[in-house]
């Protein structure tokens, strides 16, 4: 939609957040975690979602839209939100219109204009809809579709170009975008790019795709070890991973020194007090000590035979 159209509605223009996640925790149905604790909020900035098949992006949109519950913590809502699914198949019986969500105002439309309109139907009239209808489905390539055509009859492109419309007509104040370029071509997947470019309000977008990423205004990944937030698209994201990888190499190379030399020196502790276990032997078999010294020397040796024992351990 159109940021400079007059007659469309739009996102709120609040700048506070939409969706807000606090100390939130989600787990699978087996109870594993795929993330916990997690604080954030959606505002009006795009937001990519990236991490493994199975790091729970998904589920984050869902906690987000409310169509499932978070293990533990709360989420709260302040704006109307709307989310792309990956295309479901249309029911037989499903126009174009239907689709779109908008088959009852334009019904309700055609009866007022036809004199036959009932009270809602006037308290209900939105008379920039069919504007705005055709400057979606021009906005994602579908200009002139017939709204009375079966759905069923569109390609899976065209089903998600179509989902895509569906949001720019309703104008919530966040989309949420569950790998929207997955049956586009080349053409269609930089048609969504532009959209996310000339929307106004907030997105979440889970996607693989570079180059809609890009678009993105900051950069969450999820992964095992938990949530972290990168300011910028995937480019300045990519750089900023790259810089933290290079770190924790050299951090493990460190570390792995370090382990090799406290085996070492353990080893080498080890080793002199093997030689001065031997000498003391050697000392207590010539029979040059009394019995309550040789008592002592073994007491001692056994409790620093313990005492290096952990020590090396800790190492």
């Amino acid at each position: 939609m159109s940021r400079s159209s007059p007659c469309a509605p739009s996102p709120s223009g609040s700048r506070s957040a939409f969706a807000t996640l606090d100390r939130v925790a989600a787990r699978t149905p087996d109870g594993d975690t795929l993330f916990d604790n997690l604080t954030l909020a959606f505002g009006p900035e795009r937001t990519g979602l990236v991490g493994r098949n199975g790091a729970g992006k998904t589920t984050l949109l869902r906690l987000i839209d409310g169509a499932a519950e978070p293990a533990a913590g709360t989420v709260s809502r302040a704006g109307r939100i709307g989310r792309l699914a990956q295309s479901a198949a249309p029911d037989p019986a499903e126009m174009v219109a239907d689709r779109l969500g908008v088959a009852g105002a334009l019904a309700a439309q055609k009866r007022l204009l036809a004199g036959a309109g009932q009270p809602d139907d006037l308290a209900a009239a939105d008379w920039t809809l069919e504007a705005r209808l055709d400057e979606a489905l021009d906005q994602v390539g579908l200009a002139g579709l017939a709204l009375e055509r079966p759905a069923r009859s569109l390609s899976g492109g065209e089903l998600t170009r179509l989902d895509l419309a569906r949001l720019l007509v309703e104008a919530p104040d966040l989309i949420l975008l569950d790998e929207p370029t997955n049956n586009l071509d080349a053409d269609a997947r930089a048609m969504a790019a532009r959209v996310l470019r000339r929307w106004s309000g907030g997105a979440v977008v889970v996607s693989h795709d570079r180059a809609l990423l890009r678009e993105m205004d900051r950069i969450v990944e999820i992964s095992p070890l938990g949530v972290a937030v990168y300011g910028g698209g995937y480019d300045l994201y990519a750089e900023q991973k790259a810089v933290e990888q290079a770190a924790a190499e050299r951090a493990l190379a460190d570390a792995s020194k370090a382990v090799d030399r406290a085996a070492r020196e353990a080893r080498q502790g080890i080793e002199r007090k093997a030689r001065r276990d031997r000498a003391g032997r050697r000392f207590a078999v010539s029979g040059s000590a009394p019995k309550i010294v040789l008592g002592g020397m073994a007491e001692r040796a056994e409790n620093s035979s313990g005492r290096d024992s952990r020590l090396a351990a800790r190492q």
